[in-house]
């Protein structure tokens, strides 16, 4: 995990400040003019000769120079910097600029991926990738933002800047912060929006897959060599798959793990062990019981928001132990495939190939549409014009379930990503709405607390790649995620190449919520929530007396309001 605290305005005061740092395993490494740069000893740090620093990895495009033998030395001034990183190289970094160069202003850029986090106090002058350094260095003191609660019980796992502290934002990926005195301003370094449009898009579908591939393989590989040693989370679904069939040439040592519970519908060990043999590796299994789901849990010290529940606090557990039983240096995951190779639910594709292309690939769109959701050409048909003529839908719906009236009239906070070309395709805004969904994955996933959590398919080349491949070649011949399929066509299981079910935990999720159901209700009526009049008490006491029915899934609604409850709980 890469751990730094930024200073700002000559924050650190004297020698207590210093030993303090380097009890919590922080060093000095840079001064940039009024800005001291801590870091931890393993996170790298980069010198500019436009007298700024990167931190953490970055790669060129090319894959073809060492990342420890790049030469930084004649990149352009620094107007044009975050520019020039965006196109030439990627990985998980940020950029630090102190003021200079004809410019006022301090400048911080993360890159699209999120892999290195950015926590930033304007009141007392930090940027931090934890913020826990900050509050064990005295320099910040944990106070709930209720404001942002009240709109997190209505638009739960949505991210767009705020955070759940007062005084407290994070700067989003792909964007840049400017500080200049008291004043700032955010800005959008990379956008989406850039590779769905019509100069960028692919025309070609073998094209595409051979790009998909290319950006696919290069970001795993080059994330696999340079941790030397890694434990592939394998779901056995095909995006996790496609990350392990990537691993087959690299010289890093590769560990591979599944998760089984008591319940059926999770037992993915058949296609999981499959994809654990094309790499030749033992295949690791740990069972999620139903003794390891405590309600009340110390949420990870670094989370500003609420974000982990407390199946995932089990799974997270499981897996850290795990990751250190075999001595890994990082953990792969497949996280966001489905977002980045369009597994789409819509019928926007048809909308947009014949808005695109014209009737006749409107037509073979809406065949395709029917083909993968296994229905008549005539009802595919009417929900693609159902979908043409309908006025765009918002980026997120709201949720009240649950709640007390008075959160009725939360406005969602707007994410930069949301603002959309005059002329966007509906399947362009479906999936660049769900894109910016993926940005709160790493904040559930705790296991990545001491060692490198990678998700390659949410690397910048890799997001770029897909983004470039038009909705309509996703569904292609009645496939989810086609191009995918086809680009990895030559190094997958039949059994996982033409899979078209997935593997769920709604089963067990219904089966926790089943036993532990007296206590949720206990845990929630007696809460902080419920002591705020954030919750509607009686809905919440009618929903536990009844009878769970069997595709009702509300308990999953239950477990995101118990994860806000143990969140707010702990910052105290």
């Amino acid at each position: 995990m890469y751990r730094y605290i930024a200073l700002l305005d000559g924050r650190c005061q004297g020698s207590g400040d210093g030993e303090r740092l380097r009890a919590l395993g922080l060093q000095h490494r840079l001064t940039l003019g009024r800005i001291d740069l801590y870091t931890a000893e393993d996170t790298p740090v980069r010198s500019l000769a436009s007298g700024g620093v990167l931190i953490g990895h970055i790669f060129p495009r090319e894959g073809k120079t060492p990342d420890e033998s790049l030469d930084l030395s004649n990149l352009p001034a620094r107007h044009k910097l975050a520019e020039f990183l965006m196109e030439e190289f990627w990985g998980e970094y940020l950029l630090l600029h102190p003021p200079g160069d004809g410019s006022d202003a301090a400048t911080v850029m993360r890159d699209p991926s999120g892999g290195v986090n950015c926590i930033y106090s304007l009141r007392e002058r930090f940027i931090t990738s934890d913020i826990s350094i900050a509050t064990q260095l005295g320099l910040y003191s944990r106070e709930i933002d209720w404001d942002f609660i009240r709109n997190n019980l209505v638009y739960p796992h949505h991210k767009a800047g705020r955070t759940g502290l007062v005084d407290l934002r994070e700067l989003l990926p792909g964007c840049q912060l400017n500080l200049c005195g008291n004043r700032h301003s955010t800005e959008l370094a990379w956008s989406p929006w850039t590779f769905v449009s019509r100069q960028c898009r692919h025309r070609d579908r073998h094209q595409a897959e051979i790009d998909v591939r290319r950006a696919v393989s290069f970001a795993v590989k080059r994330w696999a060599d340079t941790d030397q040693s890694l434990l592939l989370e394998l779901s056995g679904g095909l995006d996790s798959s496609i990350v392990a069939s990537c691993l087959q040439d690299t010289t890093a040592r590769v560990a591979c793990c599944n998760l089984v519970t008591p319940v059926p519908g999770a037992d993915e060990r058949r296609y999981a062990s499959l994809m654990a043999d094309v790499l030749d590796v033992e295949l690791h299994v740990e069972r999620l019981g139903f003794t390891r789901t405590p309600l009340d849990f110390r949420p990870p010290p670094d989370t500003v928001a609420p974000s982990t529940w407390f199946l995932q606090h089990a799974a997270n557990e499981l897996s850290e132990a795990m990751g250190t039983r075999l001595g890994v240096n990082s953990f792969f995951s497949g996280g966001g495939g489905d977002t980045v190779f369009c597994y789409t639910r819509t019928a926007a594709p048809a909308v947009d190939a014949l808005r695109e292309r014209g009737t006749i690939a409107g037509i073979r769109a809406v065949r395709n549409l029917a083909e993968l959701h296994q229905c008549t050409f005539w009802k595919a048909g009417k929900l693609a014009l159902r979908k043409l003529l309908a006025p765009p839908k918002p980026p997120r719906k709201p949720d009240v379930s649950f709640l007390s009236a008075t959160l009725a009239h939360e406005m969602l906070e707007p994410h930069p990503w949301f603002a959309t070309p005059r002329d966007a395709l509906p399947g362009d805004r479906e999936r660049i709405f769900d894109l910016a969904g993926t940005q709160v994955f790493r904040d559930g996933l705790a296991r990545g607390a001491r060692r490198h959590l990678r998700m390659p398919l949410l690397s910048q080349p890799v997001l770029e790649a897909c983004l470039r491949v038009p909705s309509w070649m996703w569904i292609a011949e009645g496939r989810n995620r086609a191009v995918a399929r086809d680009a990895f066509g030559d190094t997958l299981p039949p059994d996982i190449l033409h899979r078209r079910s997935k593997g769920t935990f709604m089963n067990y999720s219904g089966a926790v919520y089943r036993q532990n159901k007296n206590l949720l209700r206990e845990y929630l009526l007696t809460g902080q929530l419920e002591g705020k009049g954030l919750l509607d008490a009686d809905a919440l006491r009618k929903f536990f007396d009844r009878d769970l029915a069997a595709r009702d899934d509300r308990f999953m609604r239950i477990f995101d309001l118990c994860a806000a409850e143990s969140w707010i709980r702990h910052q105290h």
